[in-house]
């Protein structure tokens, strides 16, 4: 714990968990911080020692101090719908609510949108996301470097199926692919590594066998993630049994087709059967779970059957008017918690 000219302050007296390789809770501990970065963690007395300078310390009397929260499935783009899709199904909710909305926002619409949603997730003590798509990456990452966040983010592709909007309509598989490639190349990494660009497909049923493959290799040419809404509603399934000649649904296919990858982050997935969890666990497919959302229109994920199975499993929040609120765990209510960036080692 060697001294340091530069340590703006010392938390202490503090619950601090610090979710290291040994899970360490410090009852009574402490949290030097130099800049940007974590410069200490330990017992209050050793650190308060170790830091007799610091410019600024602060008691926080018994408070918890633990690594900010990853909600790993959100629409920013959807911030100012709050309320818009009220208790309507999904595909009411999607073709006839939110794409309507989503297909007339402008790029200042996008950057305000993604200014709000984040201070909502700062406030509920998120620090880093995973954006499902929107339209205006760019707009999504200027508000990030603004708001301080570490994000994953995506365009919203679709190249075929129903529901779309004129204005999304007209965009061709190649479209698609290419306007990804140029984000990527414009805005990943950037903000001193803050911001990642992944790639995103909407779901299945506006996306092409072409469009689903040729992102599968180029995320992975390029050492990056793909975020797709997978098995939301029986509906999807039924469709994709009817038109793939299946014999059950959107993981079976994805599964026959060899387009799962561990670099797949599959947002809610909750009409999964026992064969496709094993699809799921045999491939690293990291599945983002949504509670407000799926109690709200999509139903019940086989959580527990996923992860006896090996299956990673996230939280998320979704946007907005899926469950007009941005809390993953209730933490947006003033309850004495504080968030630190990363692992507290």
């Amino acid at each position: 714990m060697a001294d340091s000219p530069t340590i703006d302050a010392v938390f202490h007296n503090a619950v601090i968990v610090t979710m290291d390789d040994a899970f360490r809770v410090l009852q009574d501990g402490a949290v030097a911080v130099a800049g940007d970065r974590i410069a200490a963690v330990g017992p209050s007395a050793d650190v308060l020692a170790a830091f007799p300078c610091a410019v600024q310390t602060l008691d926080l009397g018994g408070r918890i101090v633990l690594p900010g929260l990853v909600n790993t499935h959100v629409h920013t783009s959807q911030q100012l719908a709050r309320g818009i899709a009220d208790d309507v199904d999904l595909m009411t909710w999607l073709h006839g609510r939110i794409w309507p909305y989503e297909s007339h926002m402008t790029e200042e619409d996008s950057y305000a949108s993604t200014l709000l949603c984040g201070i909502e997730l700062i406030r509920s003590g998120v620090t880093c996301f995973a954006e499902a798509g929107g339209q205006f990456v760019s707009e999504m990452a200027r508000a990030v470097e603004l708001l301080g966040f570490r994000a994953c983010l995506t365009k919203s592709t679709m190249d075929c199926g129903d529901g779309l909007p004129p204005n999304w309509s007209c965009c061709s598989t190649d479209d698609c692919i290419q306007s990804q490639k140029e984000l990527y190349e414009k805005h990943h990494n950037t903000a001193d590594g803050r911001i990642r660009i992944w790639f995103g497909l909407r779901q299945i049923m506006n996306a092409t066998d072409r469009l689903l493959l040729e992102t599968r290799d180029i995320a992975q040419k390029l050492n990056t993630g793909i975020h797709m809404h997978i098995a939301e509603i029986p509906y999807e399934n039924q469709l994709i049994l009817r038109t793939k000649g299946i014999d059950h649904g959107t993981v079976t296919y994805l599964d026959k087709i060899d387009f799962l990858r561990s670099n797949l982050l599959a947002a809610h997935s909750v009409w999964l059967n026992v064969p496709e969890i094993g699809f799921f666990s045999k491939a690293g497919v990291k599945v983002s779970h949504c509670p407000a959302s799926a109690m709200r229109m999509l139903g019940f994920a086989p959580i527990r059957e996923m992860l006896d199975s090996g299956v990673c499993v996230s939280l998320g929040t979704d946007g907005a008017p899926s469950n007009n609120r941005m809390s993953i765990g209730g933490l947006g209510g003033g309850e004495s918690i504080y968030m630190v960036h990363g692992p507290l080692t």
